[in-house]
């Protein structure tokens, strides 16, 4: 997958991996989202990469995947619930590695 995205444009992985790029500008002090019509042609595609993560992960999912990150905001957030549910926590890695070492290198009684 990550592959096949990165051929379309390595920005829309970035988006994915670090998630959606939020323009900012700053108004007497403050920070604020810009709107729409504030946007460079060049924030514009940036924001743009994550709706086409979105729309990338979504078209490849069955309904069941679908509906689990149906709710989420951003791709990045997509990725990480398809993450969990097709790979585990980072503990459950952990302790599947353990497990499988463990029983390739201990010699049968």
């Amino acid at each position: 997958m990550r592959i096949f995205i990165e051929s379309i444009d390595r920005g829309i992985w970035n988006a994915i991996v670090n998630r959606p790029y939020i323009p900012m500008h700053v108004v007497d002090g403050v920070s604020a989202v810009k709107s729409f019509d504030e946007l460079t042609d060049i924030e514009n595609k940036r924001v743009q990469y994550d709706c086409i993560a979105k729309n990338i992960i979504t078209s490849t999912l069955n309904m069941d995947e679908f509906f689990r990150v149906s709710q989420c905001t951003s791709a990045k957030e997509m990725w990480e619930v398809l993450e969990v549910t097709h790979e585990g926590t980072n503990d459950v890695k952990r302790a599947m590695k353990h497990a499988l070492v463990n029983t390739q290198f201990r010699p049968d009684k």
